[in-house]
């Protein structure tokens, strides 16, 4: 038996305990919670390490604010977990049910799905966001992190293990696949007899990878080629300013925006508002001709691939489109399906907005960054999945459970 298989048969042995836990799930979460504040030093210190090697091997500024970790995210992921612990248990839940003309007693209840992989790439909080929410969920998870963030990923899971095991659940319910060489996603993509669904979390080349060599089950998630579309009856000071936010409050996210469409009856009111802003941030921008007439030769030449590349960094594409219909086609041709956003004052525009454009995330003068299982209500998320089948935007507990039928009869036979 390999390495990844022991852990897939420690991990099944622990989802049988974990599906009938109940409270003990939340006292497990509360043991977390508090373990996280009392060795946050510990935690600042594995991540010190990441943070080093990451400049030697010149890791970009924004892959650097990905990985690091200080007292105030440690304190927020703290935080994240006792809102999970808070929220309404999922398992046991009754979605629907009734009794047949034959007197059978049909109830479908929630239940968890079981062992869950998850791959992700440098973010450590990923870490323990997707820990909790397995635990809480009833589901046992085998982590494979990057090796970008492996000490720091090391420290929480080692946190996270001795907390569980201290209320009296098996450790074993949150693992983390220590060697980060390629061979070790390949073996987890691989683990059919343990694994129930596989989860990639991170940049586009990642999930692609899973999608297509997973033979376990996918849930695709976060790429996040989002665009915001500013309409002819945009409020052009609301325009700059939730750009100027969905671009660069945290430029490495998913549900960071990379390319703005701008209506040409307002192209150069709004552009020169909408650089103005982005100015403070000195982001590159990345013009298609008309874009360039309007602001001049400081902004680079747009590509074909400008269109297609979710930049992570202080980068944005800027196009100037004829209609609504020319936004709506860009926007069907290059987005990846997660945030997309309209700024407009009128409801019919924002209404075609909303019903033609196909995403996870629609907003209607507002900025994409609030893709988000906290902001949305659900807890920490273990992603926001572009996909339609079973769950789609945001993760919460229900998306990371499945569902049983439970009949009941006195003798009945067909």
């Amino acid at each position: 038996m390999t390495m990844m298989e022991e852990m897939g048969a420690k991990a099944k042995i622990a989802a049988r305990m974990l599906a009938t836990a109940g409270e003990k799930k939340n006292k497990a979460l509360e043991a977390i919670a508090a373990a996280f504040m009392a060795r946050m030093q510990e935690i600042i210190e594995a991540n010190r390490v990441d943070l080093e090697n990451g400049k030697k091997n010149g890791l970009s500024s924004a892959l650097i604010d990905r990985l690091m970790l200080n007292e105030a995210r440690i304190k927020g992921i703290a935080d994240g977990v006792l809102e999970v612990a808070a929220l309404p248990d999922p398992i046991g839940t009754v979605i629907s049910g009734g009794t047949r003309p034959n007197g059978l007693k049909i109830t479908k209840v929630r239940v968890p799905i079981g062992v869950i992989g998850i791959i992700f790439e440098s973010r450590p909080n990923v870490t323990a966001d997707a820990a909790v929410l397995c635990l809480k969920s009833g589901n046992a998870v085998i982590l494979r992190g990057g090796k970008e963030a492996i000490h720091s990923n090391t420290c929480i899971a080692s946190i996270m293990r001795e907390a569980v095991e201290s209320v009296g659940l098996d450790k074993n319910a949150i693992q983390l696949v220590e060697d980060t060489t390629r061979q070790s996603s390949i073996e987890l993509m691989g683990l059919t007899e343990y694994l129930d669904v596989l989860i990639p979390r991170g940049g586009k080349g990642l999930i692609r990878a899973v999608v297509e060599n997973a033979k376990v089950p996918v849930i695709e998630t976060g790429a996040g080629n989002c665009h915001v579309y500013v309409d002819a009856a945009a409020d052009l000071d609301m325009a700059a300013n939730i750009i100027f936010n969905a671009k660069t409050s945290r430029p490495s996210v998913c549900n960071a925006i990379e390319t703005i469409l701008v209506h040409q009856a307002v192209a150069e009111e709004a552009l020169a508002k909408i650089k103005e802003r982005l100015d403070e941030k000195q982001v590159e921008l990345r013009g298609c001709e008309r874009t360039r007439a309007i602001l001049g030769d400081g902004v680079v030449p747009a590509a074909q691939s400008d269109w297609e590349t979710e930049y992570g960094d202080y980068i944005l594409a800027v196009k100037v489109v004829d209609s609504l219909d020319e936004a709506i086609a860009h926007i069907t041709r290059y987005s990846s399906g997660h945030s997309e956003a309209i700024i407009t004052n009128d409801y019919r525009a924002a209404n075609r907005f909303t019903a033609e454009v196909d995403a996870a995330a629609v907003y209607v003068n507002a900025s994409t960054r609030f893709t988000d299982g906290g902001v949305f209500g659900l807890g920490a998320e273990i992603g926001i999945s572009t996909q339609k089948l079973h769950a789609r935007g945001p993760m919460g507990l229900q998306e990371l459970t499945s569902m049983k039928f439970i009949v009941e009869g006195d003798g009945q036979v067909r």
